[in-house]
């Protein structure tokens, strides 16, 4: 499928296409999404009071996603296999600012330290190192800084033909807003409908002391996708601190 047929298909956004060019590609395969209900108040702590959390049916989600990175690039530039290519895991939950819906990070993990380098810099996203490896119904990670740890293996199972209200509100997002110092960073980004399969979790252990009250063994979701080509836009920025009049200051990179 070209770029082209992939911006041909909107039905399923939420809002138009962003204005402008794409300035990224990037491919997000071979994923497992991991789900948990949690406790809104527990959850407040860790999202910045700019962004409202998103809520279905009156309760919030947070999302581990573990997955491989392929492909990334810059609009004009090919990929560059060992910066473009990479596996990662992020920790994520479910945020509203002004008229749209998108995801916040908690937590992104990348298994290359030269990629988390770039990403970071480039994107401005949280990217920190983790040793991960994966294999074929196996997926492994950890830091010893954080003292986390993931460790599961699965079988895939059948695609999911129809999928609920609650498997798109968990996957079908356009958006990732993250936090800085001094601004809330917009990042508008446009694929496909994210084909679903079935998995069973055959074993799993995972441990992120920072998020205790959140994660645990034992999701009430899980998820298996073989990817989705992904198109993303420039990053759109909000200043944090209102201006003296009380308006709010917004600028583009």
């Amino acid at each position: 499928m070209t770029i082209d047929d992939i911006l041909s298909v909107t039905e399923h956004r939420p809002w138009k296409l962003p204005d402008g060019n794409w300035k990224f590609y990037q491919e997000w395969n071979n994923a497992i999404f991991l789900h948990w209900q949690v406790d809104l108040t527990s959850l407040k702590q860790f999202v910045p009071k700019e962004l409202e959390i998103d809520l279905f049916e009156g309760k919030p989600w947070v999302s581990l996603v573990a997955f491989t990175m392929e492909k990334i690039r810059p609009r004009h530039l090919p990929s560059f296999p060992p910066v473009s290519d990479f596996d990662e895991i992020n920790i994520r939950t479910y945020v509203r600012s002004a008229d749209k819906t998108g995801v916040y990070f908690l937590s992104i993990e990348g298994g290359s330290r030269l990629s988390c380098k770039v990403a970071r810099g480039i994107s401005g996203l949280p990217y920190r190192y983790s040793k991960i490896a994966r294999n074929k119904g196996t997926y492994f990670s950890n830091n010893s800084e954080y003292n986390d740890h993931l460790k599961l293996s699965f079988s895939i199972g059948k695609k999911t033909e129809v999928k609920n209200a609650l498997d798109s509100w968990l996957t079908e997002r356009y958006a990732l807003l993250q936090d800085t110092e001094s601004f809330i960073n917009n990042y508008e980004i446009h694929h496909l409908e994210w084909p679903i399969n079935t998995i069973e979790m055959n074993s799993l252990e995972l441990s992120y002391p920072r998020f205790d009250g959140l994660l645990n063994n034992r999701p009430d979701k899980i998820q298996y996708s073989a990817g989705v080509k992904v198109l993303a836009w420039g990053r759109r920025r909000t200043k944090r601190l209102e201006n003296t009049d009380g308006a709010v200051g917004i600028c583009r990179d």
